[in-house]
Parts: structure tokens; C-alpha cells; sequence
């Protein structure tokens, strides 16, 4: 599927208006020579990278997505703690473990930002999101994907799939309603 901007000459308006801004910050300049550059820049690139782009599905509930950073922010801080305790403590009371977790998700940014949370959460990380959808010929269904982590201290993988279900793709689901 190809994406197909709202504006033929600015498909990407945010994303030239960064551009333009921060090619501003990293000359420190203004002078019309900048200007001129970053005007370029931030219609060329968008424009010539457009064809390039998938639909991403857009955040709908903005206020959803700031409390779900602040819950993330949290986990952090927690999980931090928790696993400081267990790399001071005895190493035998480690028991690493790789999860399979089944998604819900189907667009690649919630699944993405879905990794990039567990992967930012001490004691977890992201390492593969399985079947690779560009593998699969367009018109046949969509197969399960699974998210595979690997957690530093396992105690109940059924608890910690209902977890991360729960508390961080549920909310995503809402956030992009998909």
C-alpha cells in the first residue's frame, strides 16, 4: 500500500518544518544563504522520500499518550530499582528467560513504540518481532506476529505476558485505535 500525502508539494509539513529548524540550530545562522538551504531541504526531502513511506496509523487520543509516557516513565524508575537489587544480590537467584508475546497489534509504529517500551524497561529487551510481515505475499491473511523478549529474571511467564498485554498494548491499541 502506498502512502498518498494531503499535500502534493508538502507531504510531509511537520516533518519540513523540523527539517527547516533544524538545519537553522546546527548552522547557528539566519543569514539568507540558511534560509534559503533549509527551504530547500525541507521541501526536497520530504518530497523525494515520500514514495518511501508506509500509513502509519495516527494518534487519536493525544492525552492517552502523554499518561502512557508517564506510565513508561514510571516503569522505568521501578524497574531500575528492582533490577539493581538483583545484580547486587546472588547471581543464582537470576533466571533469564526468552518470552514469546502475542500481538494484537497490526501497524508497525504501536508495535514498534510496543519493543522500543520493553526494550527501555531495565531487565527486559525487545529482540525480535516474528513472522517478518514483508515476507508475506499481499491478499493472503495476516499470521499471528509475536514480539520476543528476553527478560533477565523469570518468575511466571503467563504474569508477565498478561503484563505487558495489559499495560502497554492495551493502552497503544487505544492510543492509535487499531
Amino acid at each position: 500500500m502506498r502512502f498518498k500525502p494531503k499535500y502534493r508539494w508538502l507531504p510531509a509539513p511537520y516533518r519540513s518544518v523540523t527539517l527547516f529548524i533544524v538545519w537553522l540550530l546546527l548552522n547557528q545562522s539566519v543569514e539568507v544563504a540558511q534560509l534559503c538551504f533549509a527551504l530547500v531541504l525541507a521541501i526536497l526531502l520530504p518530497l523525494l522520500t515520500s514514495r518511501f513511506r508506509e500509513p502509519q496509523p495516527l494518534i487519536l487520543k493525544p492525552v492517552l499518550a502523554i499518561r502512557y509516557m508517564l506510565l513508561v516513565l514510571a516503569d522505568i524508575i521501578t524497574a531500575n530499582a528492582q533490577v539493581a537489587v538483583l545484580i547486587l544480590g546472588p547471581k543464582r537467584r537470576l533466571n533469564p528467560a526468552f518470552v514469546r508475546v502475542p500481538l494484537d497489534l497490526k501497524h508497525d509504529l504501536p508495535i514498534t513504540i510496543l519493543a522500543s517500551t520493553v526494550s527501555m524497561t531495565p531487565g527486559t529487551v525487545s529482540a525480535e518481532i516474528y513472522p517478518d510481515i514483508t515476507l508475506i505475499e499481499s491478499g493472503a491473511p495476516m499470521p499471528q506476529r509475536w514480539l520476543l523478549i528476553h527478560v533477565l529474571n523469570m518468575t511466571d511467564e503467563a504474569e508477565l505476558i498478561a503484563s505487558i498485554k495489559q499495560r502497554y498494548e492495551a493502552p497503544l491499541k487505544e492510543i492509535f485505535q487499531c
